[in-house]
């Protein structure tokens, strides 16, 4: 279902999601992540596939997104 959203409603949404994108860096830019901090990691990188899959995304640039969900994915443990 297609979601019809403000120009201010957009910008806040890729504020949000930019967010997930810093506090995603920080902590793959550690040398070891506590579980919490991977916990973060993982809800934070799963909040960015949530967004980047939304289609109200106008001119915005989506690729610091999906750069943080591969950097993200890469400190994940697999289960």
């Amino acid at each position: 279902m297609s979601e019809t959203l403000t120009s201010a409603e957009i910008a806040q949404h890729y504020s949000a999601a930019g967010d997930s994108v810093t506090l995603i860096n920080e902590l793959v830019a550690l040398s070891e992540r506590n579980d919490e901090q991977v916990d973060t990691v993982r809800r934070n990188v799963q909040h960015l596939e949530i967004m980047v899959a939304k289609d109200y995304w106008t001119t915005e640039d989506l690729s610091p997104f999906n750069t943080a969900i591969t950097a993200g994915n890469a400190v994940l443990p697999t289960e």
